[in-house]
């Protein structure tokens, strides 16, 4: 998998509690999500390896979908058991177990349950660019990700920055959000296509 999956000023938390609440909020009254995204990849000193772009849907709890257009053709696919990795260049797809590929992983914060504060500790950061920041930490160290920040402004979550063990910093942007848009179930259903080599892990 070529891209990374799939990237503050602290001020006191009695005036930032609004972070938290809002993913809260976000999460409890959200059931399916469809926005375009930008992404882009930082080495540990913030040097820029990658970046992409595309559309991203998901559906609560457990199926996604990120479609990367540019700079190169790429889908992921959570169908709620399985995560599939599309390559459109090299004509390959990966399948693994989904509950063992995600863990506490970004795609899990967004499209799984409601209970936060069981798998993450969760900080509120304050505000920085316009947005209000929280930090999630995953519980279980044995995640790709040891944080995930997560920035809310007007149209709620606009931007998460996800920092790997390695370093690597992952900053994503959204824009055109719909909140419960109506999502054919066949979106998170993804069928190998013909002739593509298939590697199950």
């Amino acid at each position: 998998m070529r891209l990374l999956f799939i990237l503050f000023c602290l001020i006191p938390l009695s005036a930032s509690a609004a972070a938290t609440d809002a993913l809260k909020v976000f999460l409890n009254q959200t059931q399916t999500v469809k926005a375009r995204f930008a992404q882009m990849v930082l080495d540990k000193n913030l040097k820029q390896l990658q970046q992409a772009q595309g559309v991203m849907q998901f559906s609560r709890p457990g199926k996604f979908r990120w479609d990367y257009t540019k700079p190169y053709e790429q889908v992921i696919v959570g169908d709620g058991t399985r995560l599939w990795i599309y390559d459109k260049d090299l004509n390959q797809v990966t399948v693994r177990k989904l509950d063992g590929a995600l863990g506490a992983s970004p795609a899990a914060l967004l499209s799984g349950s409601n209970d936060l504060e069981r798998d993450y500790k969760l900080t509120n950061l304050g505000m920085d660019k316009g947005l209000d920041w929280l930090e999630a930490i995953p519980k279980n160290r044995d995640t790709v990700f040891e944080r995930v920040r997560m920035g809310f402004g007007k149209s709620g979550l606009e931007a998460m920055e996800l920092r790997d063990q390695f370093g690597q910093v992952t900053v994503i942007t959204f824009a055109d959000v719909e909140r419960n848009p109506r999502i054919a179930a066949d979106v998170f259903r993804f069928t190998p296509p013909k002739g593509a080599d298939v590697i199950s892990e």
